[in-house]
């Protein structure tokens, strides 16, 4: 019986394939070559090396353990429908690490670079392989987005449409949108799902305009069966992209087709954007997500670190949860900085090492860090009282109640407990208690209280 690595022939159809795994790589690096930039090809694909052919599995060698677990999170697909393409049938893909192997530009992997980029994405590279309801890590920040989100998922044109998510950046929204496209494509392949971000959208409809081709434009979006939209507040002070929108959305409306956007404010607060968007945008349902606390950041460390299948001490993955509280992307960038270093260093990751290797980001971090006092200015100045009011033995319902509402945006927003919140304010505890319990009775009885302290939190960058 030959080796599985001899040099034979098969026969697919008139389609005959060189099975040596040497030439089956080679041919397959070529196809990869011509479809992706020259940069990500020469850092992630030219350093893989086939080491053998074992029945219809390729195995690969790659440099680092870090290199495995990158390429099979972003370039797995592209890998596996480049080998189908050169030999005509399926093969599976197994990738082993040779350590022996050290590539000289590694130390470029201390920065996360960016997932390949297509202008015309085909149905595989439409989503991150990363963002599914699976890997969304689940907390009081995000809670009812999530579940928004999967009751979509589950029951498009029916459930929640549209749907509107909004936050800051690096929060989630993409992950849930992209979550949302990728439930509806496997669970019903035949349903078209269009994803596509507002300056995409924007530029091809301008596009349309120079071809003479609208027609063929709005078709494309207007028989979708689902449209997800991404930073729709890309078309404010867009005049004809707007009423262009109204339209397409009304088509897909009418027709329950589901409808999910994704913004980086509340709708009310779009300046610039016409009010029956505003309205329609707010007929289905609007959920925010908020910064997360600590737990939820060390819950996502941790699903982080089990996807790379690494192990990071206990006590680092705290400290980086404690103290990178910004947004998601720059804390799993962090790990993912971290994690290169071990696996390049071959040193254990401390806490003075983190200190060191993330000095820039902590340094920013602290820059953006919101204080209590930043509360009590933006809170003062919007309600026209003293910052002097904010900490003063006044009871008026004109300085309380104030006081009371940056208290809550006090607690909310930062990690300071109660007491130190009410040392801010020369108050106790118990103060403080009372005055999140009455704003959050407020936040579900009037709506206009709700748009306030929503600005409010705008206002503060949240």
């Amino acid at each position: 019986m030959a080796h599985p690595n001899s040099n034979f022939r098969r026969l697919f159809g008139d389609f005959i394939v060189d099975q040596h795994p040497a030439v089956i790589w080679a041919r397959a690096i070529k196809h990869l070559a011509e479809r992706m930039p020259k940069d990500v090809f020469d850092r992630w694909i030219a350093v893989i090396e086939a080491r053998a052919l074992e029945g219809d599995t390729l195995v690969l060698t790659v440099p680092l353990g870090y290199y495995q677990w990158w390429v099979e999170a972003n370039y797995l697909t592209l890998i596996r429908q480049a080998l189908t393409s050169v030999c005509g049938h399926e093969l599976e893909v197994v990738f082993r690490v040779d350590d022996s192997k050290r590539p000289a530009e590694a130390a470029a992997l201390m920065v996360e670079p960016e997932p390949p980029r297509t202008n015309k994405p085909t149905p595989e590279l439409l989503f991150d392989p990363k963002h599914t309801f699976e890997t969304f890590v689940v907390g009081p920040s995000n809670s009812f987005a999530h579940a928004a989100s999967m009751a979509v998922a589950q029951s498009p044109g029916v459930a929640y449409n549209p749907l509107f998510i909004y936050g800051g950046s690096g929060l989630g929204k993409t992950h849930l949108i992209q979550a949302i496209g990728r439930f509806i494509g496997q669970s019903s392949p035949k349903s078209r799902v269009i994803y596509i971000s507002s300056e995409a959208f924007f530029n091809e409809y301008v596009d349309s305009l120079q071809k003479k081709s609208s027609n063929q434009f709005r078709k494309k979006y207007r028989s979708a069966d689902v449209l997800l939209i991404d930073d729709v507040h890309f078309l404010i002070g867009k005049d004809a992209m707007q009423e262009e929108f109204f339209h397409t959305f009304n088509a897909l409306h009418g027709n329950r087709k589901q409808i999910v956007m994704t913004c980086d404010r509340p709708v009310n607060e779009m300046v610039g954007l016409e009010q029956r968007l505003v309205t329609r945008f707010q007929w289905g349902q609007v959920t925010q997500i908020e910064k997360p606390d600590v737990e939820t950041r060390l819950a996502i460390l941790r699903k982080k670190q089990e996807q790379m299948n690494i192990r990071i001490p206990s006590e680092v993955l705290m400290y980086l949860a404690e103290h990178i509280r910004s947004d998601v992307r720059h804390l799993e960038g962090a790990l993912t900085r971290v994690t290169a270093y071990a696996s390049l260093m071959g040193y254990p990751v401390t806490i003075q090492i983190v200190e060191q290797l993330l000095r820039d980001l902590f340094d920013q971090e602290r820059q953006n860090a919101l204080t209590i006092e930043t509360i009590q200015r933006t809170v003062a100045e919007y309600y026209d009282i003293r910052l002097a009011d904010m900490t003063s033995k006044q009871r008026p319902q004109s300085i309380a109640f104030p006081r009371q509402v940056a208290m809550y945006l006090c607690r909310e927003l930062t990690d300071y407990s109660f007491p130190s919140i009410g040392e801010s304010f020369s108050r106790n505890h118990a103060t403080v208690l009372h005055a999140c319990a009455l704003v959050n009775k407020r936040l579900e009885a009037e709506p206009e209280f709700r748009q306030t302290v929503s600005l409010l939190r705008h206002k503060l960058g949240c």
